[in-house]
């Protein structure tokens, strides 16, 4: 029997229309053999399941059913493509644990550090994960650039500690820029994260459970037209992606060996793509990502096309590995 399958997309971030481009796409790509899909957007107002009509139908938001036509939907798994909040911070996953349904990401506990970056590098620090010096601001604290710049140098990266695809991120030059920046990084999150500036090529990491097995990706070299892999970079063409990456065959397997690590460590599920930056030929992490963009032209279906995994098999193979 065929398996009706709830594909979650939107969110309440600023990445809602990043997520609506990659649930479609895992939408179109579902073996319709096996699968029931059905589009399930969801808001900070509403939520809703929009049929091939483009016709919304309200979701029970006290089980996750929609009443289609008169014929109650119930779903047998979620395929979870919201970036940013509710989807990759924790708070759908444990909705989701609390009323049976198995989702396609990492478990509630995992989202939420992994969201976290100032978190996430607290835990991976004993592991031997390298990362860029970091400082830590609170929404009130007072922000001293003197002691910013003594700690990590310029320039500096000012980031929202909780925020995706590069939004709330300034690269910063100048001491007196830094105030400026933080303002900015604060209209995303109540907390920000400055880093050192790592100088070295950037590379991108998937990191899936495939037939049961952790496998890591072909890597990906990133280089950016502007300053930094930020979001024009990212959605709007202004970077080359390189897959595989230029790397040595030592560098690429020391990579996807830290990368695979983190995985294993934060005992993680579904998929996941880690940044690098390889400074004074040492990979040093940037962040990690558990519900990666999945459009065709995204960094995880170009590293799964470049293993001869398809789409289809890519999705199909998360969502049959979280019902098990």
């Amino acid at each position: 029997m065929k398996k009706n399958i709830a594909i979650a997309m939107g969110g309440f971030s600023s990445e809602y229309r990043i997520s609506i481009n990659s649930g479609n796409v895992v939408y179109k790509n579902l073996d319709r053999n096996k699968y029931n899909p059905y589009r399930v957007h969801i808001l900070q107002k509403e939520w809703f399941v929009v049929t091939d009509d483009d016709t919304p139908y309200p979701l029970n938001r006290s089980n996750f059913t929609v009443n289609i036509k008169g014929k109650l939907i119930t779903f047998d798994c979620v395929f979870n493509t919201i970036h940013g909040t509710p989807g990759e911070n924790g708070l759908l996953q444990a909705y989701l644990e609390l009323i049976g349904i198995p989702q396609t990401s990492c478990d509630f506990y995992q989202s939420a550090l992994t969201f976290n970056k100032r978190d996430l590098i607290s835990v991976l620090r004993p592991y031997g994960v390298k990362t860029a010096v970091n400082y830590f601001v609170d929404k009130g604290d007072e922000i001293d650039p003197d002691e910013i710049v003594e700690k990590v140098g310029l320039p500096c990266f000012v980031k929202a500690n909780k925020a995706g695809s590069s939004f709330g991120i300034t690269k910063v030059k100048s001491k007196d820029d830094i105030i400026q920046a933080t303002k900015f990084a604060f209209k995303e999150d109540n907390e920000i994260i400055i880093e050192s500036f790592l100088d070295g090529t950037e590379v991108s990491v998937g990191v899936i459970t495939h037939n049961g097995e952790i496998t890591a990706l072909p890597v990906t070299e990133i280089v950016s037209e502007n300053e930094f892999f930020d979001y024009e970079a990212k959605y709007l063409g202004k970077s080359q992606e390189i897959t595989p990456a230029r790397l040595s065959d030592d560098q690429t397997k020391e990579v996807q060996e830290i990368a695979k690590l983190i995985y294993r460590k934060l005992k993680m599920k579904g998929f996941s793509r880690s940044e690098f930056i390889f400074h004074n030929n040492e990979p040093h992490f940037i962040e990690i990502n558990t519900n990666p963009g999945l459009s065709e032209a995204s960094i995880l279906p170009q590293q799964a096309r470049a293993a001869g995994i398809s789409l289809e098999e890519l999705f199909g193979s998360a969502i049959e590995a979280a019902m098990k």
